[in-house]
């Protein structure tokens, strides 16, 4: 039975890496889940309370790094507040209405169109700014999903060398 939940939770753990790039699919929570069901079902035996809580703060420093990714990227190709505010609420918008090209989109086109009104920044400088708020997103999506693929890794480190 033990193989079983573990394969089961390995399979959770893939899922959750797609997601990492997928938007759609909460990727990291998703491995967060994973180890924590797996930790409770064989009493913590693979790895100790404190891996999880590791895990925990792996994942939660990773999410929140990804969200400042998109900001930072925008920032650093000359956007101004409104654009960092535009990209990360259109993003969000775009996503909600349609899906991923929506999060593309909305990344770049918030942070474009905000610029204009807001700052009154040239459609160059403003599609300057919507290019490092897409940029930023992309690397946040890599990001979590190198985190997402080094987690699991180590999940299936730990229960080989325990079994």
């Amino acid at each position: 039975m033990l193989y079983l939940i573990f394969s089961l939770c390995l399979l959770i753990m893939i899922v959750g890496c797609l997601g990492s790039i997928l938007p759609v699919i909460p990727g990291l929570p998703l491995i967060w889940g994973a180890y924590l069901v797996f930790g409770l079902y064989e009493g913590w035996a693979s790895y100790g309370l404190w891996m999880m809580i590791i895990v925990t703060l792996v994942i939660g420093g990773s999410l929140a790094l990804d969200q400042l990714a998109t900001v930072i990227g925008a920032k650093k190709f000359g956007a101004g507040k409104a654009g960092m505010i535009g990209s990360v609420v259109c993003a969000l918008l775009g996503l909600i209405f349609f899906n991923l090209p929506g999060l593309i989109i909305g990344a770049f086109g918030g942070a474009v169109v905000f610029e204009m009104i807001f700052n009154k920044t040239e459609f160059n400088l403003a599609l300057k700014a919507g290019a490092g708020a897409l940029l930023g997103f992309l690397c946040g999506s890599l990001f979590k999903f190198v985190v997402g693929a080094i987690l699991t890794g180590v999940f299936c480190f730990l229960f080989l060398v325990k079994n």
